[in-house]
């Protein structure tokens, strides 16, 4: 029977598993993926929106080359992090159900069952693209994440959306001689996007070297040619890849298969004390990071969810008994 058992090892999870460890608490991340595994997905060289200092956990330093530091950087970062505290993980190891209650739950994974008194949920958001919910969208020439430009040089790309990611995803994917156009839903560019971004976005645009459609959605996608509703009627245009920069979510089917209610909001937030402790609606079992916010994924991120992990481990250490309960 462990204190705590806690399932997502991305930068939260660690510093869940950190603060945990510091007050002697026993405890066991368990991963579907790797170590940080929306780092993997992330863009090659991705340079993040945070400088280093935001972003380091259990007060090891995070040194970088440049001003902000890149993917590669961070995946060092934190596997030096989750090494150094000797953390205890089972990578690669996704969780089916969670069985029991407060004080003695049975967490059920693929390959073994663990026991805990306590449960935290850190798994973030980004494995579940939205979908644009169009004919076509199943094709292999659609893709929810992008990595890289090469595989789309000298081709036809549609990049749908306007915020940060689908702007990168343009200016990377023109540098190397794709033939991109821009889908946007909105009449301009998300608000959202960064400064230094925009107008090098805007300009290539005005400019006539990246195509945009404003106020336009995607009706259907065909082998090679993608279906548009614009304001000036429908339109159809070469196509030879979609990279729907859609935004992403968390996985609701795996919170309520834990018991987790969801509120009937804008952002569908799941139930939790958002204020102080971060429980569920399921006593003893805790969320953390940015799958507080649900669909609101900009609400919290690496910089302003790691505080979770102090708030709730000082609440697990102090509602714990000293020794387990029999069973």
């Amino acid at each position: 029977m462990r204190d705590v058992i806690i399932i997502g090892a991305g930068p939260v999870g660690l510093a869940c598993g950190v603060e945990a460890k510091r007050r002697d608490l026993d405890a066991l991340l368990i991963e579907k993926g790797a170590l940080c595994n929306s780092f993997i997905g992330y863009p090659t060289r991705m340079e993040f929106f945070s400088t280093p200092g935001p972003l380091e956990i259990g007060g090891h330093p995070f040194p970088t080359r440049d001003y902000k530091p890149r993917r590669e950087e961070a995946l060092d970062y934190y596997r030096r992090v989750a090494t150094t505290e000797d953390l205890n993980l089972r990578l690669y190891e996704p969780m089916t159900d969670l069985r029991g209650q407060d004080g003695h739950y049975t967490v059920v994974t693929e390959n073994d069952t663990y026991e805990a008194r306590k449960v935290v949920v850190a798994t973030g958001f980004y494995d579940v693209p939205n979908q644009m919910g169009v004919p076509g969208e199943d094709r292999d020439k659609v893709r929810h994440y992008f990595k890289e430009p090469f595989p789309y040089a000298l081709t036809d790309v549609a990049i749908v959306g306007g915020a940060n990611s689908a702007v990168k995803a343009a200016l990377n994917c023109y540098r190397h001689e794709a033939n991109v156009t821009m889908v946007v839903r909105d009449s301009a560019l998300d608000d959202g996007v960064k400064y230094w971004l925009r107008p090098d976005a805007e300009n290539r645009i005005d400019e006539g070297s990246i195509d945009a459609y404003f106020d336009t959605t995607v009706s259907a996608i065909e082998s090679d040619t993608l279906h548009l509703d614009t304001p000036d009627g429908p339109q159809t245009i070469d196509n030879d890849f979609v990279l729907a920069m859609t935004g992403y979510r968390p996985n609701y089917d795996f919170l309520e298969r834990l018991g987790i209610a969801i509120r009937n909001d804008e952002a569908r937030t799941p139930v939790h004390d958002e204020e102080g402790t971060f429980e569920t609606n399921r006593d003893g079992l805790y969320l953390a990071g940015t799958i507080c916010g649900g669909c609101d994924t900009s609400r919290w991120f690496i910089e302003n969810g790691r505080v979770h992990a102090e708030k709730i481990t000082d609440h697990i250490a102090a509602t714990l008994d000293p020794e387990p309960a029999v069973v």
